[in-house]
């Protein structure tokens, strides 16, 4: 599979074009600063370096065109909400309409646990910008005809990954490790009967494969 890594230098970019080239997909990671180029290209990715700010639908097509799927794994990083909405809403929705010109038909979105439009988030919290930004994009994948996911992990750590998970109704917020996050990436990739499902997760005892074949 020809992948797109969409914010390629994040931390669970970066865990997941390593699982990816390692099972022998061909993956491109989009970065924005020359400097992470290497890094990068150390993790079996071809490193590309393109400003999603800055391209517009036509050029992300460009760009697009010949592969296979898309993971968007981009952020402004929160701070600035001007910036935050360029980013996790803005270049996020172009990127899904590039995908669509581009006829890239599996695009995967990497959320938050608890995104949509009734995030319930105050107008004045630090984090109502990204949460209206995500809920947006969210909303213009599922809309968009592309065989989507949307993944909604918890609070993300840096500890390592165990390959296990909880999902599925009844699960509330919690942590999960940025590489789990990656595998699960990985794995709805490889995983049809996961499109056109939102799968919302925490760290927890049931392996991946098996978690996401029943999460909804």
């Amino acid at each position: 599979m020809k992948v797109v890594i969409i914010g390629g230098h994040g931390k669970v970019a970066m865990h997941l074009a390593g699982l990816l080239a390692d099972r022998g997909d061909q993956v491109t990671s989009w970065v924005r600063n020359p400097d992470h180029v290497d890094e990068v290209a150390a993790t079996g990715a071809t490193p590309a370096v393109v400003d999603v700010e800055l391209c517009d639908v036509d050029e992300m097509a460009g760009l697009l065109a010949g592969r296979d799927a898309v993971v968007w794994s981009a952020g402004a990083g929160g701070g600035d909400p001007t910036r935050t909405a360029a980013v996790d809403r803005d270049a996020a929705i172009r990127s899904i309409d590039a995908a669509a010109a581009a006829g890239v038909r599996r695009y995967v979105m990497v959320s938050y646990f608890g995104a949509r439009p009734d995030h319930g988030v105050p107008a004045d919290h630090s984090f109502h910008a990204y949460a209206e930004a995500k809920a947006a994009a969210d909303e213009h994948l599922r809309s968009s005809g592309l065989d989507w996911t949307v993944l909604g992990p918890s609070g993300l750590t840096d500890d390592p990954g165990t390959g296990r998970i909880e999902s599925g109704g009844g699960v509330s917020p919690g942590q999960v490790p940025r590489a789990d996050v990656a595998a699960v990436a990985a794995a709805v990739l490889a995983a049809p009967a996961t499109i056109g499902r939102t799968i919302e997760f925490n760290s927890g005892d049931v392996p991946i494969d098996r978690a996401i074949a029943v999460a909804t």
